[in-house]
């Protein structure tokens, strides 16, 4: 089967340390030990490919993708700036980005302010925020990320979401506290990375309430659990779902074909791969 591809979570190695931008480093040693614990086959080092520029646009060329998705991230441990999100997607239909915030770091109105450069300015094509990696954590209905939602609205730009087992304190990785934004924010496409994983039921349940509510279990796709994923994406949330390969931890081409291998049924596998990416992103 040949299906166009967007890939909503794919970032080089040479992004940052914590990609195994340094070979020899803990993090480097790291970043070897994730993919082979979320099933990478094959050579651990794959992603070392893209510790340049060229060799992460040949790793998405090599995979067939028509849009690979690089992410932003402000947080207190990580800082990937836009501005560099937006030096590695320039100037190639395939590489989109989205800019990354933290209203708590810089203020509100800084934040609101980077918003707007990032999508009017840069081009970038979406928010992400991590309220579980703050510093103190929070939850994605704290009152200080209402603005950024609200700008995020009128701007027309869907909101990113982390979420999942590698949240600092796993109380924060709660499904149930999305609902009153999705509740208040109806048309504002929320997509919540990594899935909720392990609480899949509860993340199913939210989407299946709220139909703004969009879910990339990305890796733990290929975890245990993922059946759920699976059959609600082959009943009512088969709008909702979409793929992601998570690289560098894992290969961009072996997670397509251990994707199209889940049970998902033919019907709703160009919406999973490519149609609900395309309409949330606005291509």
């Amino acid at each position: 089967m040949s299906l166009p591809v967007i890939d909503m979570r794919c970032r080089p190695a040479f992004l940052h340390n914590f990609f195994g931008a340094t070979p020899g480093s803990p993090e480097h040693d790291t970043a070897r030990w994730l993919n082979r614990r979320v099933g990478t086959r094959g050579s651990d080092k794959h992603f070392e490919e893209s510790l340049t520029q060229e060799g992460f646009l040949k790793a998405v060329r090599d995979a067939g993708l028509s849009q690979a998705v690089v992410v932003g991230r402000h947080t207190p441990s990580q800082h990937l700036p836009n501005d560099t999100i937006h030096q590695i997607v320039q100037g190639h239909s395939e590489l989109l980005g989205i800019a990354g915030v933290d209203p708590v770091l810089q203020g509100e109105q800084a934040a609101l302010d980077e918003i707007e450069r990032a999508i009017k300015v840069l081009g970038l094509r979406g928010i992400d925020l991590e309220p579980g990696f703050g510093d103190p954590a929070r939850h994605p209905d704290d009152p200080v990320y209402w603005p950024v939602y609200e700008r995020a609205r009128e701007l027309g730009v869907p909101v990113f979401l982390m979420s999942g087992p590698t949240t600092p304190d796993p109380s924060f990785n709660d499904p149930a506290r999305l609902a009153k934004v999705a509740q208040a924010f109806p048309d504002l496409p929320l997509v919540v990375y990594h899935g909720y994983w392990p609480r899949v039921q509860e993340a199913i349940g939210l989407a299946f309430r709220y139909a703004n509510v969009y879910l990339v279990p990305d890796m733990y796709v290929f975890q245990p659990g993922h059946q759920a994923y699976v059959q609600a994406a082959n009943q009512f949330l088969g709008d909702q779902l979409l793929f992601g390969s998570s690289y560098p931890f894992r290969p961009i081409g072996q997670s397509i074909e251990d994707f199209l291998a889940l049970g998902f049924d033919e019907a709703v596998l160009p919406r999973l791969l490519h149609g609900n990416a395309a309409r949330i992103l606005g291509l």
